[in-house]
């Protein structure tokens, strides 16, 4: 069974502060701990918990990087020494639907947040989640307007389906997937908004870039941003991409070998996630305000409803119509018509020739001396 360390973590974004103040990379604090540079970075993003043994070197070593870490910026320190409000507000949520362990938090907090509401939690998880998912969203598709909806389409998705977002082990892994879904639609390619090309990136590294990522195929790009850019590891980014892992760990190195053949200063993978968060940062990308979304969803749901209720009026209104004009009784249908043998076939009437034009002209002028059975009877 394993246990928690007696010293306490502290939350994933101050992890991440103590180790960069140390000037220390996620492998050489993996390889003091013990463990994968995989498995430092789903410390540091609070996808799971450090436990066991391992979660106790962990917390020692961090504890020993406190001390240096004592000389950063004020704003530094408020980020180490708790998460952002909107990060409680989801913390909340998780909690509220029960989806994080029982116990003590990660940052020592012994006191639970209070409820909130449906729409506060949704504000929250906006506002924790759209601004970098709209960064990635431009990495995925190199289009500013299409990221913006996809990540105002997913969040709007989200909302039609909040009862089952807010029970959900990873709200925004969920919208995640929905925003990343709607990015890579191939119907986009038919819309008359999107054949016209945007502006490109400001920074000409950022264009090369996203050039190659917008070469990749769907699912390598998608495999690439969730492992090297978001820092999901290989059997977190086979799930969201419903691969199995062979088949996710294979798109990742094809994906990888692509960018390093066009770009070599890549093919290290810390510096392939450093420069992706660079060309994502690079561009002035803003979302929607969350009351807009949640606005915009409801509106799209009216809108549904009552085109499905006026289907459904035409659709018994046109059964009507069919009852009230259908025949009540069975009639036969027509028969076709059959050959008669022995009938010559209908000419239709032509021109006449010369004898017959001199025969008809001939009848007309004798037919009244003719003989008598030729003559018509008069009353």
């Amino acid at each position: 069974m394993t246990q928690t360390p007696a010293i306490p973590l502290p939350p994933p974004r101050a992890r991440r502060r103590l180790r960069e103040a140390a000037s220390l990379t996620q492998a050489q604090l993996a390889a003091r701990v013990g463990v994968s540079r995989e498995t430092v970075r789903a410390w540091e993003t609070g996808r799971t918990t450090p436990r066991g043994r391992k979660g106790e070197a962990y917390a020692r070593l961090l504890d020993s990087l406190a001390d240096p870490a004592t000389e950063m910026t004020g704003h530094q320190q408020a980020e180490a020494e708790g998460p952002r409000p909107a990060e409680a507000d989801v913390e909340a949520v998780a909690r509220s639907a029960g989806s994080v362990d029982d116990g003590p938090s990660a940052g020592g907090r012994g006191a639970e947040p209070p409820a909130l509401t449906p729409a506060q939690a949704f504000d929250a998880l906006y506002a924790f989640c759209a601004p970098a998912l709209v960064r990635q969203a431009y990495l995925l598709t190199g289009r500013r307007d299409l990221a913006r909806e996809s990540v105002e389409r997913a969040f709007q998705r989200a909302w039609e389906r909040w009862p089952e977002v807010a029970r959900d082990r990873d709200p925004a892994g969920w919208v995640r997937a929905a925003a990343y879904e709607y990015a890579l639609s191939p119907w986009h390619r038919f819309r008359l908004r999107h054949r016209h090309r945007e502006p490109p990136a400001a920074d000409p590294s950022a264009r090369v870039l996203l050039a190659v990522m917008r070469k990749l195929p769907p699912p390598h790009r998608r495999t690439l941003l969730l492992y090297d850019g978001v820092g999901l590891n290989l059997p977190e980014t086979a799930a969201e991409t419903e691969a199995t892992t062979p088949a996710a760990a294979n798109r990742l190195m094809r994906a990888r070998e692509a960018v390093a053949a066009r770009l070599p200063e890549l093919a290290d993978p810390g510096e392939l996630h450093r420069k992706l968060g660079e060309a994502a940062s690079a561009e002035r990308l803003r979302a929607a305000g969350a009351p807009a979304v949640r606005t915009g969803s409801e509106r799209r749901a009216r809108f549904w409803t009552r085109a499905a209720i006026a289907f459904t009026v035409a659709l018994i209104g046109t059964t009507a119509l069919a009852l009230r004009t259908a025949p009540t009784r069975y009639e036969p249908p027509v028969p076709a018509g059959e050959a008669v043998r022995g009938l010559p076939p209908r000419v239709a009437p032509g021109a006449l020739s010369d004898e017959e034009l001199r025969l008809r002209a001939a009848l007309r002028e004798e037919w009244r001396s003719g003989p008598d059975r030729l003559v018509p009877l008069e009353r």
